[in-house]
């Protein structure tokens, strides 16, 4: 069995990653900031996004994977996955728009992350007790 797929989200994660990381490396340059955020919000809300993304993507890519794996269907796989990737493009979004506070982006961004999260740990049980 091969893991396509998840590899697809994984990729496109990886692609995420890289476009939150430069506009990080942009604002430290701009601002010559080389270590924390020099006290620059803009700075601080794109280390932040930048953080919450690779604070969360090896835990949802994990149970991604081991989804298909364990035979999840393919459509799910990509419903997940689909789900997986906007929330993260809205949360980026959200917090960089919101400037750090409430914005719908944001919100919506952190819930559905949350649910998908959610969904792949159960399943993944699932999968364990023969459910």
């Amino acid at each position: 069995m091969t893991l396509m797929v998840s590899g697809l989200y994984a990729g496109l994660t990886a692609l995420l990653v890289l476009a939150l990381s430069y506009k990080v490396v942009k604002f430290r340059r701009a601002n010559k900031i080389g270590i924390g955020d020099g006290g620059h919000q803009g700075l601080s809300i794109a280390i932040r996004a930048h953080g919450n993304l690779i604070e969360n993507a090896p835990i949802v890519l994990i149970l991604l994977a081991l989804a298909e794996f364990n035979g999840m269907p393919e459509f799910l796989i990509h419903c997940l996955g689909t789900a997986w990737i906007v929330a993260r493009l809205l949360h980026a979004i959200g917090l960089n728009q919101g400037q750090g506070g409430h914005h719908f982006g944001r919100f919506w961004g952190v819930l559905t992350t949350w649910i998908v999260l959610l969904i792949l740990a159960v399943a993944n049980v699932g999968f364990f007790l023969g459910l």
